[in-house]
């Protein structure tokens, strides 16, 4: 059973809570670092920031509405070659299920890590949030991140009610929280006026905890229940999205209009966390046609859609990317043409790793399916032959 510590919530400040947790992290003898969201200068910014002074932690923000990027790719580039001390990474558990593909991919590793995930109520994408900073003065800072768990952990944000609602990616998420983290900031079923949790799930995370000293805590069976009920209703908005969007995408020609806005920008693959390719050959010449050839074939249809092969793009991509999708979002939320491009990949992810019984980011020791070869697999297929 995992074990699980306390910090103290004082006058409702639920980050300075957090931020407390982190110095308490920063000023064990192992840690060197923490990566972890923060609030910049600029209004309203929140960036992945790599903080080794404590001082720097007042800013540290883990817990704000924001999610302009997957940070997984961030933390794979720290973790690949030696970093001087022991790194702790604060992250969604959509980024930590991302990080989990990319060191099946080679990308990332765990040796000096420690990951520390954080109860996600969701995000805003980033026209949202930037419509909330709106609502509220220009700037959300540190109260605002503080105000918005409330208001969610009460069931006050979601889709509608009166505000921005949370990115689609979030209300269709099914994973709030990680099953990998060697620590968990449990917000979910406490008394967030009194109260987080701080849950071991490894013997890595075991030992951090035991040497921090916090005091204990028994959360009893409210935070499965909150979970519990957080996830039934992300998966019926999930299978509802996914009924939309197969009705939406059920031929070509649906299917052209539904990508019909994209304009090769190519934004989403820059800002899939697990789309790790150093070459994509979309931005070779294979793609870069002669004149000649965009006239003849304008001349079979009459007309030609400029830019060509976006269709072959996305299909491409769908099949490239279906095994190790996590289902995050950043590909609509970096669409400048708000092409829905989440709920599709979604969709044939979810097909897709489900028939391979396979889920992404769930276990690091768990092997991508297409590098594998199963006697059995598919039966249906082959017919059961031995």
């Amino acid at each position: 059973m995992a074990s699980t510590a306390q910090i103290e919530v004082r006058d409702g400040n639920i980050v300075a809570a957090v931020q407390d947790f982190l110095g308490k992290l920063l000023a064990d003898q192992e840690i060197a670092g923490i990566f972890t969201p923060r609030q910049l200068e600029a209004k309203g910014t929140v960036m992945p920031a790599l903080i080794t002074s404590a001082d720097k932690l007042a800013t540290a923000d883990p817990l704000a509405p924001s999610f302009p990027l997957n940070s997984a790719r961030q933390v794979a580039q720290l973790t690949r070659g030696d970093l001087d001390g022991g790194l702790v990474a604060v992250m969604r558990p959509c980024e930590i299920r991302a990080f989990v593909e990319l060191i099946k991919l080679n990308q990332g590793s765990l040796h000096n890590l420690v990951l520390v995930g954080v109860d996600c109520y969701g995000a805003y994408d980033n026209q949202g949030y930037r419509r909330v900073m709106e609502n509220n003065g220009d700037s959300l800072g540190l109260e605002g991140s503080n105000s918005f768990i409330k208001k969610a952990a009460a069931g006050e944000i979601g889709a509608g009610n009166g505000v921005p609602g949370l990115a689609r990616a979030c209300l269709a998420c099914e994973h709030p929280v990680s099953p990998v983290a060697d620590l968990t900031i449990g917000l979910m079923g406490a008394d967030l006026g009194s109260q987080i949790f701080i849950e071991a799930s490894t013997p890595k995370g075991e030992g951090l905890l035991s040497r921090l000293e916090l005091k204990d805590a028994a959360p009893g069976d409210a935070r499965d229940k909150a979970i519990e009920a957080l996830v039934a209703k992300r998966k019926a908005y999930r299978d509802a999205m996914f009924e939309e969007t197969a009705e939406a995408t059920a031929t070509p020609e649906k299917l052209a209009d539904y990508l019909a806005g994209c304009i090769n920008c190519y934004n989403c693959r820059v800002a899939c966390p697990v789309c790790y390719c150093r070459e994509c050959v979309f931005v070779t010449d294979v793609f870069s046609h002669e004149p000649w050839q965009y006239m003849g074939w304008a001349r079979k249809k009459g007309a030609l859609r400029m830019p060509t092969d976006t269709m072959l793009y996305h299909l491409t991509r769908l099949a490239h990317m279906s095994t190790a999708c996590i289902g995050c979002g950043q590909c609509s939320n970096a669409c400048p043409n708000d092409i829905p491009v989440m709920e599709l990949f979604r969709l044939g992810a979810h097909r897709t790793q489900e028939a391979f019984e396979y889920e992404a980011g769930r276990s690091p020791e768990e092997a991508p399916p297409l590098s594998v070869f199963q006697e059995k697999e598919f039966s249906e297929v082959t017919g059961g032959l031995d």
